[in-house]
């Protein structure tokens, strides 16, 4: 085994642990632990408009809790980025996955 080819598996091991552990920390954390604080949108930031995607951290997070009213107030867009968002990552993973059986067996 090459010295690229250790690092390119511990790499993949690394990536697998990333797709595992993130959406348990957002499961953990409270629901509302992105309410609080001033908005880093651009939009508002610079125009003092909200936009389309405004919320939608919030709402996803809310979304993830089972907390659809909440999810509903901050965007109603959450209810269609959160399967594309939730599908996307599953691909990733599942590809990832894939990736570190193949270094396995050779």
């Amino acid at each position: 085994m090459t010295l690229h080819s250790k690092y390119l598996k511990i790499w993949r091991y690394l990536r697998i642990l990333f797709w595992i552990i993130v959406p348990v920390i957002l499961l953990v954390l409270p629901a509302d632990f992105f309410d609080q604080g001033q908005s880093i949108c651009l939009s508002i930031l610079l125009f003092k408009q909200e936009c389309y995607a405004c919320g939608l951290t919030r709402a996803l997070m809310h979304l993830i809790h089972f907390e659809f009213a909440e999810a509903y107030y901050y965007n109603i867009l959450a209810f269609i980025v959160f399967p594309l968002l939730a599908y996307q990552w599953a691909l990733w993973f599942w590809d990832d996955w894939k990736k570190l059986k193949l270094t396995r067996a050779s």
